[in-house]
Parts: C-alpha cells; structure tokens; sequence
C-alpha cells in the first residue's frame, strides 16, 4: 500500500511498515510493540535500551537484547545500581552490546534514579503512566504521514523535561517517546495494521497502575 505505511506480509496480514518484513523484527511488531507494560523492571529496560539505540537503528539493539540483558543484570534496576568501575569496565569489553562510556554510565545513573522514582510514586509504572496523553490528545488514528511527522510529542517532552530533572540522562523527547510507542502509552500503529485493534483492546482492558 504506497504510501500509507502499511506493508502486507507473507501471511497476507497488513502491519505498519517500518519492521520490512524481517522476520524477528515482525516478530517485535507483532508481539510486543505498543502492547501496554506495566512491569518495572521491563520499562527501565526499555528507556535504557532507547538510549543506547540514540543514533543507530532499533534493530540493531534487539539483535544485542539479550546480551544486554546478560550484562546488565536483566535490567534489575536494583542491581545495576550497585554497578561500579569494574562492571563500567566489564561492559566496555563486552562486543555483545554497545561499548558507548557515556551510555554505559547513563544506565547505571538511571538505576539509582530508579529507585528514586519509585520512593515517591510506589513503581515505576504509576510515573510513567501518570503522563498518559488524555484522550482528546489522542488521534482517532494513526496515518504515516503522522507517524514520519511527529517524533515527539507535548506528553514525551513533558516526561523529559520531568526526568532530567530528576537526574535522569539519555531521555531526550524523541528517546521517551518511541519508548511511550513501545510501552503502550500510546497506541501508534497505523490505521490498517491488524495490531492496531488488539493493542486498543488491551490498552482499553488495563487497569492503570
């Protein structure tokens, strides 16, 4: 369908079209992206990850998913906090993952603002979904056009701003909004994607932390 950013894959179904048909990447669209997470070890794991994919594709970090989970102690942000210059080492020689200092460093700040977060709201879930864009912020659907356009929202850069505050680093609008995308906070699959109606059904069935 050219030009509406729908893509129709080998078993006849149409989905958004930025997985290209690859098979694991399809497997991502169709399984978990957009569809609402609650759990908060799951979420740290998903900003983190959007910050290390700043500047590089998304496949490319779920192609390294698990050794980042390997390496980080499944994103158990309790754990990371406690990561010290031997682990930053540790990482840094790690081909498996991403061998960026910065984000490295990043990620283990962001444990400790983690556990932060969660003394003042309980989880990190009740934070996150506390910014769910109201319905009248919400299209009635999603087109391309929308999607190529707007790679931040006002809900993205209100979160952003909130978490730098915080302390938190690598969480620049665009990064906490295609974690939004992700997580369910929105739902931006594209009108005609057969995900589209299910993730509404379990968006409209979850009781918000």
């Amino acid at each position: 369908m050219a030009g509406t950013g729908i893509i129709t894959g080998e078993d006849g179904r149409d989905r958004c079209f930025w997985h290209g048909n690859l098979p694991e990447y399809q497997r991502y669209h169709d399984e978990e992206w957009g569809r609402p997470v609650v759990d908060d070890i799951r979420l740290f794991e998903k900003i983190c990850l959007e910050g290390f994919q700043s500047g590089l594709s998304w496949l490319t970090i779920l192609r390294k998913r698990e050794n980042f989970r390997a390496a980080f102690a499944g994103f158990d942000f309790e754990k990371v906090a406690e990561f010290g210059d031997t682990d930053i080492e540790r990482c840094l020689g790690d081909a498996g993952i991403i061998r960026h200092r910065g984000k490295i460093v990043s990620t283990i700040n962001n444990a400790r603002r983690a556990i932060e977060l969660r003394q003042e709201f309980g989880s990190l879930a009740r934070y996150f979904w506390g910014y769910e864009p109201a319905a009248a912020e919400r299209p009635a659907f999603v087109d391309y056009p929308t999607i190529a356009a707007n790679p931040t929202t006002p809900a993205s850069v209100r979160i952003s701003k909130d978490l730098k505050k915080r302390g938190w680093t690598f969480v620049g609008p665009t990064t906490v909004y295609a974690f939004m995308q992700a997580m369910g906070l929105v739902n931006d699959h594209i009108e005609g994607c057969y995900c589209r109606k299910e993730v509404e059904a379990m968006r409209n069935a979850l009781v918000r932390p």
